[in-house]
């Protein structure tokens, strides 16, 4: 296990630059919101500490990136920030997210609260859902998992035919795997940032995808014709947990910041650290790191308190227990679903920590 540890005096320019015109913004921060962003370079913080690498397969060590501080992000002249005109983070679902259509649905709107919160004062709208076939794509069963996957590229040329005039962004969610090429093996995700679209798969995030007895693989596909999409009426598609409902925020969110011009995180553990592997996304925390949210804040404007208070009243005041749905359950079926938010309560009590920061 090894430490990625910066000097106090590293994080500070990372946060605030020498830049006269930035410090001066950073200086102009509400009392509060500068008691909290100082966090970042405080050694003894409670709040955000280094980045802990596990094994070597890890994104920093094979994934060798220059650091982005805030005002390379600042500077970026080819990123795309919100306007009046441009100003809502559309959300299209592919496939159903769960095995009823209620469930379905209600995730859909779980993980649009959630984005409403994340990235405050932004509008999130849903698209109609889409089956598969809709998209026209390839797709193909893994040699290695045998599991069905869906072409990642050709759904983004799907959905920037789809792109509405008032879109900042348009991003595909879907419970079936991806595959960028015929040469590889998956893809958790794929983003055009030109475009401002992305589609990202949670089907790996199921507590079961690993496992031998994984209910998704198929041994053969029978396929009529290039347009016989027949082979999804019947995917399989995990059950919901908290847990999955939590992979999912994460990887949502992590992408989204990325079309904002975000790169990946190498000073505090972060939202927006890359990961190579499920072991080392679930490490990664939910929130940002000062120096993140510095960044999306100036692309977004919002007030940090505001944002803070919308988090913590999407988890809501308890966790509810999820009822188990079975995949026999018709997809018609009726079915009302308490939120599962049991796997954010370590981070609720962050924030509320965040929070005392913010008002002290």
């Amino acid at each position: 296990m090894q430490t990625v540890r910066h000097s106090e005096h590293t994080l500070k320019t990372a946060l605030i630059s020498k830049n006269p015109a930035l410090v001066s913004q950073y200086e102009k921060l509400d009392a509060g919101e500068k008691r909290l962003m100082d966090e970042a370079f405080r050694p003894d913080s409670d709040l955000f500490g280094p980045i802990t690498l596990h094994s070597q397969s890890d994104w920093i060590t094979s994934h060798p990136e220059a650091p982005q501080d805030f005002e390379e992000f600042f500077s970026d002249p080819y990123r795309k920030i919100p306007s009046p005109q441009k100003h809502s983070i559309y959300v299209q679902c592919i496939g159903l997210l769960g095995n009823t259509r209620s469930i379905s649905e209600e995730y859909v709107k779980w993980l649009k609260g959630y984005c409403e919160a994340f990235f405050y004062g932004l509008t999130v709208k849903l698209l109609e859902p889409v089956p598969v076939s809709a998209t026209r794509c390839s797709f193909r069963i893994n040699d290695n998992t045998q599991n069905l996957q869906i072409h990642a590229g050709q759904i983004l040329k799907f959905l920037k035919k789809k792109k509405p005039e008032d879109a900042f962004c348009v991003v595909g969610i879907t419970m079936i795997d991806l595959y960028p090429r015929d040469s590889w093996n998956f893809v958790f995700g794929q983003a055009s940032l030109t475009d401002g679209v992305g589609i990202f798969s949670f089907a790996r995030y199921g507590s079961d995808f690993y496992s031998s007895h994984y209910e998704g693989k198929l041994k053969k596909l029978q396929k009529k014709s290039s347009s016989d999409y027949s082979v999804f009426d019947n995917y399989y598609v995990p059950e919901v947990t908290s847990v999955l409902l939590l992979r999912s925020c994460k990887t949502l969110t992590h992408e989204i910041g990325h079309i904002f011009g975000l790169r990946h995180c190498q000073w505090l553990a972060c939202l927006m650290q890359g990961s190579n592997h499920l072991e080392e996304a679930d490490q990664r925390p939910l929130d940002l790191c000062p120096i993140c949210l510095r960044k999306l804040q100036s692309a977004v404007g919002f007030h940090l308190k505001d944002r803070y208070k919308a988090l913590v009243r999407w988890v809501g005041a308890e966790s509810i227990d999820t009822p188990t749905v079975t995949p026999e359950h018709s997809r018609a079926d009726p079915l009302s679903l308490p939120k599962p938010v049991e796997a954010f309560k370590e981070w609720k009590e962050w924030i509320t920590k965040c929070l005392a920061v913010l008002q002290k």
